[in-house]
């Protein structure tokens, strides 16, 4: 059948529809706060390959990755319509433990496809609470499968690793429900359309997809980019860890090569290769922009290469906490910088870089215990077409914060303080977004762990703009205060209070572009293609960062890097 483009443009719409509802479903039916009030989690349709036709606007690292795992489970088990599969396991189709996915597939006359829920559980075990602790070993990490069939066995061993196992059997029942749900309308929808039409379909909105990327591709100049990032450390240490990115743009598509980032670590920022195509995809999707499909279409023409036993291509038994939550941020912000190589003046400064992730829970032999997660929003940076946003989920995440009352309400915490960082995004014309500062208090002996970055090297300026602000986190304890490096586990009494400032946002410098054919005054004539900023008051422009050298136009003097 040949669709035309609005018929394709509704189709598309109905199969988001259903993700959609399925996180409806989700946020609805949960127990935890962290997945009925900050809604970390995620809901798509899949084609009997596992490729992604269509995702609700949840969790872009969880999306990204959720096609290798949806084909983790194809190729492991040979599921009857209607059966659910359940996996974690980060080697074999997960990203980090506490992201538990459900796949179920729907049969419908010769066509099938598949619905799948990624729902962070605050909980699965480990050696601190909340399951994203200081790890040298995914052992350390918790409660780890790899794709199997969704039964009582499976399901106990899970609640019985779990600190709060009450919380677990009501969110893993919320995404049952929701994978129901997501099996029913799939299945109306090819009572409607038929089977064969709803399959070709899906085809369609792919190869749409794969249609608009590469008129996206081949409008960019071709050539080679590199750009480099590092980690704070590994775990607390100090030692950064490089990150490198190789970008080749041509007629073909896009290829990123990572292999030349660092070893993997003893710590918990190791990523497995399902994070990187995430960041790849969000990074996409921004780019292209509102034309751009989300789907598995958009990464037709694009090759990521990783080394396995890299920092961003980890292997057993690495410890995998944390790149899921902050290795995917650097990795965004190392594409970005690529990009804006690639395209000058349009991609913005750098956001807050990392997901602050706080983790509270009871001490072992609590009469009730509790955890409770949090990522914290930062300053986003500064773009083309003004300053970046201020106190809100950066990249990688796109999680609520938890409201105040909801949070006192749960647990045996009380919020002393959450407002804007005020002047912690880098100052300028287009200025960075301000972090957050959030201080809360415990009100019974617990343990903290923090995870986060942009603590030892702050979130960059764009074109030269200036710097956001470093995120710090410190605990006081009536009149001692103790400050904590970015990645740490302490003890909290009670009355202890934890305060945490996350990073601003980076300053983008305005500027734009010209070409022309100019002399540079003796030191050699040819065309100038450069970006500037501008000083508007006396007219004058320049480029960034300052150079030698300079060429009249009238009355108008150019700084330039001839």
């Amino acid at each position: 059948m040949n669709f035309d483009g609005i018929e394709l443009e509704l189709l598309r719409h109905r199969l988001v529809a259903v993700a959609e509802e399925m996180g409806q479903v989700l946020t609805l039916a949960a127990f935890s706060p962290n997945i009925k009030e900050r809604r970390d989690h995620s809901c798509a349709v899949f084609d009997e390959r596992g490729e992604m036709i269509a995702q609700a606007a949840h969790i872009p690292v969880h999306l990204g990755a959720a096609p290798l795992c949806v084909k983790a489970v194809i190729e492991a088990l040979q599921l009857a319509d209607g059966e659910t599969a359940v996996v974690n396991d980060p080697f074999a189709g997960g990203t980090h433990l506490p992201d538990i996915t459900l796949v179920t597939p729907v049969d419908v006359g010769s066509a099938r496809f598949f619905v799948a829920t990624r729902a962070h559980h605050a909980d699965v075990g480990g050696i601190s609470p909340g399951s994203l602790p200081l790890s040298t070993h995914i052992d350390e990490e918790g409660w780890r499968t790899p794709p199997v069939r969704l039964n009582d066995a499976v399901i106990n061993s899970l609640y019985a690793a779990s600190r709060t196992p009450d919380e677990r059997r009501g969110d893993l029942a919320a995404q049952r429900a929701s994978n129901d749900l997501g099996r029913k309308r799939v299945m109306e929808l090819a009572a409607t359309l038929g089977p064969e039409v709803l399959l070709e379909g899906a085809q369609a909105i792919q190869e749409h997809a794969a249609r608009v990327a590469g008129q996206w591709f081949r409008g960019l100049p071709a050539g080679r980019y590199a750009s480099s990032e590092v980690l704070d450390d590994a775990n607390g240490d100090g030692i950064k860890v490089p990150l490198e990115l190789a970008l080749t743009v041509s007629a073909g598509g896009l290829r990123f090569d990572f292999s030349r980032c660092g070893d993997q670590v003893p710590g918990p920022m190791n990523a497995v290769r399902a994070i990187v195509e995430s960041a790849v995809f969000y990074c996409l999707i921004c780019l292209i922009g509102e034309d751009a499909p989300t789907n598995s279409g958009l990464l037709r023409d694009v090759t990521i290469v990783t080394r396995p036993g890299s920092v961003v291509d980890a292997v057993y038994p690495a410890a995998v906490a944390a790149g899921n939550v902050e290795t995917s941020q650097r990795l965004v912000d190392l594409v970005f910088g690529a990009f804006r190589q690639v395209l000058p003046g349009r991609v913005p400064a750098a956001a807050a870089g990392t997901m602050n992730n706080v983790l509270i829970g009871s001490l072992v032999g609590a009469a009730h215990p509790f955890v409770v997660y949090e990522t914290i929003g930062g300053g986003y940076g500064g773009g083309p077409s003004g300053g970046g946003a201020s106190a809100i989920q950066v990249h990688m995440t796109n999680t609520l914060n938890t409201p105040v009352e909801a949070l006192e309400h749960a647990f045996p915490l009380r919020i002393r303080r959450y407002e804007v960082r005020t002047g912690s995004g880098g100052a300028g014309a287009s200025p960075g977004g301000d972090g957050i500062v959030r201080e809360f208090e415990a009100l019974e002996p617990c343990e903290l762990t923090v995870l986060a970055e942009r603590r030892r090297v702050a979130p960059p300026g764009a074109d030269g703009g200036e710097a956001g602000s470093s995120g710090t986190q410190r605990i006081v304890s009536g009149s001692t205060i103790t400050q904590l490096p970015g990645k740490a586990t302490v003890k909290l009494a009670a009355g202890d209070r934890f305060v945490i400032e996350t990073p601003g946002g980076g300053r983008f410098e305005i500027g734009w572009r010209w070409r022309s054919k100019l002399s540079s005054g003796g030191r050699g004539a040819g065309p100038l293609w450069r970006a500037c900023g501008a000083d508007l008051g006396g007219i004058r422009l320049r480029t960034w960062p300052p150079a030698d050298g300079c060429v009249a136009i009238g009355d108008v003097r150019v700084r330039t890097n001839v």
